[in-house]
């Protein structure tokens, strides 16, 4: 790569389209970009390392606005950290994403009318790389689109060789540290993928169900039982009471009868149960239920599984081969029959887990499982945070990451598909059961077989900050970029994987954190607040307005919502508006350059700046101060919301009109002012690349003729600062904004030119009245001059002669009318406001709409007052 000290400009073009169309500079753009190896990272470099790696997307997705916008954060950071001249590393790659690919695949073969199991596992995994290398990661193109600063060079893929060894590393080490073990437990099923899920892959939402109170036992040993789940009645084992309920002391450790079987099944005494909770009886299905599970456990009771691996019922005659759903009502109208149907609620509106993959309802199963002991892994991710070595960012999100490490159960890591790391245990004839390392050979012979199972895919993804960079050989890279500085993420899935990566890093890596930093985002949200789905129709593809308004726009408008944790909306009037300020940043900077603006050779000495010179080099200097400050906080709205308006507002509408009385005059102060724009603009492109990094690096390199701005140094803050020229400069944008106002009150056109006499002596403006002139459209007063309005502002005074642009008497009548209606409008709100029996009886918003109307009346009343008193009179 080019160092950034060696970058010597050529003569700067004046030549640029007179407008700016993305879709002719972006694509060829990124790819020189690319070419030219800026984005490529130095293991032996002496440049200190600054390093984020992507959370790597599924390599079934596709951009989205949730990854435009978070890619848009780092692509910031990671920029900006080169411009500083860090060996900055923005490392890409892609997750396998287990359940989602193998659907992928399994919907493919589906429409060919196949299953996996016609295939085989080995040819299965086979079609899955092969649907892999042909349709996976279209996302990698896309980041490309949105201009993603990444080391193309360094791309991963969690099933690639190197991640691979990883992931079997790491769990040969936690095997043998008994921090892995198999177990049979209840888990989240889902019949629809055949695979345990964690439970952070279940999604809940509220579905209609019926709830049911059934009558268990018969005579004066009868209890009544509520369940929205008739059909798990079928693998009851007890019924439980709480251990202090004098309704059902005298049945705890009596046997009842269990309806439409042959059983009979305890009544147990546990403090689990709620007795204030329906009848304060539950029943017992130690197979499909978690908290159930756990009573069993407490009172040896059986665990009758009645459904399999499909939700299909497995016991018990006349409701076997049944579906779930089907047996469900089977039962219940069995039930009906026999009388022991106490009450029915339909609809019942309650949370029901679905699989977040498929929406699938979720089975709670007793099924054999690899788990991860989590206890002394949260506990050191938990204590990295506590002691400081990581900061969450906004530190109020710490909390929620607290409440999940402190209260984490052990991880169910075991799938049930093919597609995945394969748990590298085998299992041998008498029983033996060995995991097997990466460098080790397998236990061979008859009889010996794999497991089954892969790993949870969160289980690689969890590595993905060290096994990244080399991890288990201990490779330049990952002594050079490792821990890497910031995790940038969505809050929404901290428990998914910020967490896994925390414990993993601290425990693969001797207790060194893999990053120092992580940036919670919220999520983008439609331009009403509201979460963005296809059910909703309110679902926008980025690519989409990258089409119409360009990456930089698209970019800039994420990056303006993205305050630190919360959720960022979004609607396509705001990337117009990005569009537009693009546009902007192009016309201004061809007016600079048409008008000889230059970054040769040092700036002039103040001396010989005029006010406006020093004023927009003070607050460069400023809005220099500021970025960094909001770049060190995360704070992506503030400092894209500090660029807009110092590039807008100071620079184009103040400092380039201002300038141009400057450059009509010509002599050594255009001269001066030439340097001073070409500064200013120079220093402003490279303060906004990090955020829109086309349009400016295109501007960039034909104002300077600099190789590129993707390489050029960060600006820092000189020190230079001129409040007195601030002050100046501030009471000339009083003046002309107020006249301006005045104009517009009295219906004056823009371009519409008015006689003026100027009083500016022995005030600050007086070297300005040039530029007065120009920027208020105001002639000189001419020998017929005759002042009807008069604007003392900022010390000095503005007489217009307005006789022969408006038809004063007119305009007296309109705004007395206009007055008049205000005056009414107060009085109306001023008597209800005085009340006493409406303000009583009147809602609160109703009564502060009142107040709004007050208020606004007051305002319009002082605004029309005070354009009379400027009218000449009639």
């Amino acid at each position: 790569m080019t160092e950034n000290a060696q970058q010597q400009p050529t003569a700067p073009s004046t030549e640029l389209p007179t407008q700016y169309a993305p879709a002719d500079v972006e694509g060829t753009l990124y790819e020189r970009w690319v070419e030219r190896g800026y984005f490529a990272a130095d293991a032996k470099s002496d440049k200190p390392a600054y390093t984020i790696v992507i959370p790597p997307p599924n390599v079934t997705g596709s951009l989205h606005l949730g990854h435009a916008f978070q890619h848009t954060l780092m692509d910031a950071l990671t920029r900006r950290k080169r411009m500083q001249g860090y060996e900055s590393l923005w490392l890409p790659g892609m997750d396998h994403a287990g359940i989602a690919t193998q659907n992928k695949v399994e919907q493919q073969l589906a429409e060919e009318g196949k299953s996996r199991q016609d295939l085989g596992r080995e040819e299965f995994v086979e079609r899955v790389w092969q649907w892999k290398e042909e349709y996976g990661g279209k996302i990698l193109g896309q980041m490309r689109r949105l201009g993603d600063g990444v080391d193309w060079d360094r791309e991963r893929f969690t099933m690639d060789e190197g991640l691979s060894k990883a992931v079997q590393t790491i769990f040969k080490k936690l095997y043998d540290d008994e921090l892995i073990y198999r177990a049979e437990r209840i888990i989240n099923w889902c019949p629809r993928c055949l695979t345990a899920i964690s439970d952070i892959e279940v999604e809940y939402q509220e579905d209609d169900g019926e709830l049911v109170s059934i009558k268990y036992g018969e005579g004066d040993e009868t209890l009544v039982v509520a369940t929205t789940r008739a059909e798990t009645m079928l693998g009851d084992t007890a019924v439980a009471v709480h251990p202090d309920d004098e309704r059902y002391r005298h049945l705890v450790g009596k046997r009842i009868k269990l309806p439409l079987t042959d059983r009979t099944i305890p009544v147990v005494a546990d403090p689990h149960v709620d007795p204030e909770f329906g009848t304060g009886a539950v029943k017992v299905t130690p197979a499909h239920d978690p908290n159930d599970f756990a009573i069993g456990q407490r009172h040896g009771l059986e665990s009758i599984t009645v459904m399999d691996e499909r939700a299909v019922i497995t016991v018990h005659g006349p409701f076997e081969g049944l579906d779930r759903f089907e047996a469900r009502s089977a039962i219940v109208a069995a039930l009906r029959s026999q009388g022991r149907i106490v009450a029915e609620k339909r609809p019942y509106v309650h949370s029901v887990g679905h699989c977040s993959r498929c929406k699938t309802t979720i089975e709670p199963r007793l099924s054999m499982q690899w788990w991860v002991k989590v206890g002394p892994l949260a506990k050191a991710a938990g204590d990295a945070v506590r002691d400081g070595r990581v900061k969450i960012h906004p530190e109020d999100m710490s909390k929620r990451y607290f409440d999940w490490v402190d209260n984490m159960h052990d991880w169910c890591i075991s799938r049930q598909l093919w597609w995945g790391h394969r748990i590298p245990v085998w299992y041998g004839p008498k029983g033996e059961i060995v995991c097997v390392g990466p460098d080790e050979e397998p236990p061979a012979g008859e009889g010996w077989r794999q497991d089954t199972d892969v790993l949870d895919t969160w289980f690689s993804s969890g590595l993905w900050p060290f096994s990244t960079l080399g991890w288990p050989e201990q490779t330049a890279d990952l002594r050079k970029f490792y821990p890497t500085d910031v995790l940038l993420t969505g809050h929404d899935i901290i428990f998914f994987w910020v967490a896994r990566m925390m414990m993993f890093g601290l425990y693969a890596m001797d207790g060194e954190v893999p990053f120092r930093t992580i940036a919670l985002t919220g999520l983008v949200r439609d331009e009403r607040g509201k979460k963005m789905s296809k059910s909703f129709g309110n679902v926008v593809d980025p690519l989409d307005w990258m089409d119409k308004y360009g990456s930089d726009a698209v970019r800039f408008t994420l990056a303006r919502g993205a305050n630190p944790g919360t959720d960022v909306p979004i609607g396509e009037e705001w990337v117009q508006a990005s569009r537009n300020f693009a546009n902007k940043i192009w016309n201004a900077t061809r007016f600079a350059l048409m008008n000889g603006a230059t970054v040769e050779g040092p700036l002039p000495d103040p001396a010989e700046m005029s006010a406006t010179d020093r004023w927009i080099l003070s607050r460069l200097n400023e809005t220099v101060a500021e970025v960094d400050a909001f770049y060190d906080d995360f704070q992506f709205a503030k400092l894209s919301d500090s660029l807009f308006h110092f590039a807008w507002d100071e620079v184009f509408d103040w400092y380039v009109e201002l300038s141009k009385t400057t450059f009509q005059a010509g002599g050594r102060g255009a001269e001066v002012s030439q340097r001073v724009l070409g500064e200013v603009l120079d220093v402003t492109l490279k303060l906004l690349h990090p955020v829109v990094p086309f349009v400016t690096d295109t501007l960039w390199t034909t104002l300077t003729g600099g190789e590129s701005v993707v390489i050029a140094d960060w600006p820092s803050d000189s020190g230079f600062r001129d409040e007195a020229a601030e002050r100046e400069i501030g009471s000339l944008q009083s003046v002309i904004t107020e006249v301006r106002r005045f104009r517009a009150d009295q219906g004056l056109q823009p371009g519409q030119r008015v006689p003026a006499r100027l009083t500016l002596d022995g005030t600050a403006l007086a070297p300005h009245e040039a530029a007065i002139r120009q920027l208020l459209r105001l002639q000189p007063e001419g020998d017929a001059f005759a002042a009807t309005a008069t604007l003392p502002v900022a010390g000095a005074t503005v007489a217009l002669d307005l006789s022969g642009t408006i038809d004063v008497a007119a305009e007296r009548k309109r705004l007395a009318k206009d007055l008049a209606a205000a005056e009414k409008e107060k009085a109306q709100a001023t008597a209800k406001l005085g009340n006493e029996a409406f303000l009583a009886k009147a809602p609160d918003n109703v009564v502060d709409k009142i107040r709004g109307r007050l208020a606004k009346a007051d305002e319009d009343i002082a605004r029309i007052q005070a354009q009379l008193d400027r009218l000449p009179q009639a």
